[in-house]
């Protein structure tokens, strides 16, 4: 009788860790889902409540416990040095705007790595968005301007980058809209990643 007591605990300590374990490999996707009300608000989440969601971006999986890749390194280091923003904050946002790939499209119309607006590709200069030196390079320039704009405040220089700093003066802070919120998030989840190498 006693030994079904003593097995049994550790049964489930053994299942509990392979099911931790099991866990730990499954990768990691965030899906990001909209649908415009009947006000025309644009609703963004990453757990849809409804069948009104449909995927507006769908993150592919770079493979188990995998947040990167060193295809665009060289490039980002390049405007990392030229730009004087670190290269794991650049590399964070590429993560969260394109996970990496350089002929990205939002419905809004930002391009490329770095998922740059038409007006700033204008502004910036950018020939070819969907040239990854080019796009890194504009990206960075435009993310060194916003940490200036807010004193060096990387939440709300990452805040502006997402909503546009107009929204984020008016607010004076993070603007509260969901998908402003999450993306700061994310790229603060990816900056620490990055940084640990």
């Amino acid at each position: 009788m006693d030994q079904m007591f003593t097995r049994a605990p550790v049964k489930v300590l053994v299942l509990s860790a392979l099911f931790v374990l099991f866990l730990a490999v499954i990768p990691l996707c965030a899906d990001i889902y909209s649908y415009i009300d009947s006000q025309g608000v644009l609703h963004f989440t990453n757990v849809p409540t409804s069948a009104q969601y449909t995927v507006y971006i769908k993150e592919r999986s770079a493979g188990p416990l995998s947040y990167t890749t060193n295809q665009y390194d060289h490039l980002i280091t390049g405007a990392s040095k030229r730009q004087g923003v670190s290269f794991s904050l650049l590399k964070a946002l590429i993560k969260t705007e394109s996970n990496f790939n350089s002929e990205a499209v939002s419905r809004a119309g930002a391009k490329g790595l770095m998922q740059i607006m038409p007006a700033n590709i204008k502004e910036l200069k950018i020939k070819n968005p969907f040239d990854p030196r080019e796009n890194i390079m504009g990206g960075a320039r435009y993310l060194k301007q916003l940490i200036k704009r807010f004193n060096g405040e990387l939440p709300l220089a990452l805040a502006a980058y997402n909503a546009g700093p107009s929204v984020v003066e008016r607010y004076q802070g993070i603007p509260p809209i969901k998908e402003t919120e999450a993306f700061v998030k994310r790229v603060l989840k990816y900056y620490a990643i990055y940084r640990r190498g």
